[in-house]
């Protein structure tokens, strides 16, 4: 299993959110280069990054700002958040983004297995989960789509990685849903990351122990409860 630390930019700052909640922000670095650098110096091989505001209102919003990441940390980097046609995927695959994640627009039928058929592995899925369903345009909507569905679905449209948050986990540092991803990782044949929730170190080794393809890791960090070092230290346990 890789751990994929996060950078979350709004307003080209590094922040957190608490479930998902733009009133709820914390701004943890002015330059989320630092934060990057820091990153590959603790062994990381991969950034997992979302540009909020475009999540948001749709657009690469943040796309200097993560291509400034990308050429000076010189890590894999997936990127996420408001891209929803191919012109913005192939913005972001000729900038040199290893991994571009759709949300919203992988909703749209026809849409993911379109992309797939463009840009291959470079595609993931990022499915956010509230209360079972789909959640979409920066979580701030319920899509009414099953989440085990969706997943199945896309699995059927030739997506390779799905990355799964729990909503409910996500930055509140309760530990991550080990029984989704149990039941995910039975019922599905496509790498799975774990994202949201994950708080300790015995997390990371119970997700590992699952089996999955990745996890991402982001209030942990910046709270100081984990080190990326540490962390990649126990997948290798």
């Amino acid at each position: 299993m890789i751990i994929l630390p996060a950078i979350d930019i709004f307003g080209g700052q590094a922040v957190r959110l608490l479930r998902g909640n733009y009133d709820d922000m914390t701004i943890y670095d002015p330059d989320p280069v630092n934060t990057a650098m820091i990153f590959r110096n603790e062994g990381a091989k991969w950034i997992h990054v979302v540009d909020l505001e475009g999540a948001k209102s749709g657009g690469a919003v943040n796309l200097p700002t993560i291509m400034r990441i990308r050429e000076a940390c010189g890590l894999k980097c997936e990127v996420g958040g408001g891209i929803r046609d191919m012109p913005a995927i192939s913005r972001y695959v000729e900038a040199g983004v290893d991994r571009v994640i759709l949300g919203t627009s992988a909703t749209k039928e026809g849409f993911a297995r379109e992309a797939v058929k463009l840009f291959g592995d470079k595609i993931a899925v990022g499915v956010d989960i509230r209360g079972g369903k789909v959640a979409v345009k920066g979580w701030l909507e319920d899509s009414g789509i099953d989440a085990l569905t969706f997943c199945r679905k896309m699995q059927d449209d030739g997506v390779a990685t799905l990355i799964i948050t729990d909503i409910s986990r996500d930055g509140a540092m309760s530990g991550t849903n080990t029984g989704l991803y149990a039941e995910l990782s039975r019922t599905l044949s496509v790498d799975i990351t774990a994202s949201g929730g994950v708080s300790t170190l015995e997390d990371v080794r119970t997700l590992a122990g699952l089996g999955l393809y990745g996890a991402i890791i982001g209030k942990a960090y910046y709270t100081g409860a984990v080190k990326i070092s540490e962390a990649i230290g126990a997948v290798k346990e």
